[in-house]
């Protein structure tokens, strides 16, 4: 079976958490399962992972960005 692009699969508000702990600096990067884990985000651990592995905090701060600009644009658009 094959994995979904990018981080698709993870939902929205997990994304949200994961870019406040960023922001915050409450959360050591490059990430790691077990710190995602601290923070609650251990069943998004392997997609989170997939992407953002390696990253620094600023790196992982403007894919968050972009991922959930995108996000609110597509659902800006399928709002009547």
């Amino acid at each position: 079976m094959l994995e979904p692009l990018g981080l698709v699969a993870v939902p929205t508000s997990r994304l949200e958490a994961l870019l406040r702990a960023v922001h915050r600096q409450t959360i050591e990067v490059p990430l790691s399962a077990a710190e995602l884990a601290r923070h609650g985000l251990q069943d998004d651990a392997e997609a989170l992972l997939r992407h953002l592995r390696g990253l620094d905090g600023p790196a992982i701060h403007a894919v968050l960005v972009a991922v959930l600009a995108e996000r609110r644009a597509q659902k800006a658009r399928e709002q009547p």
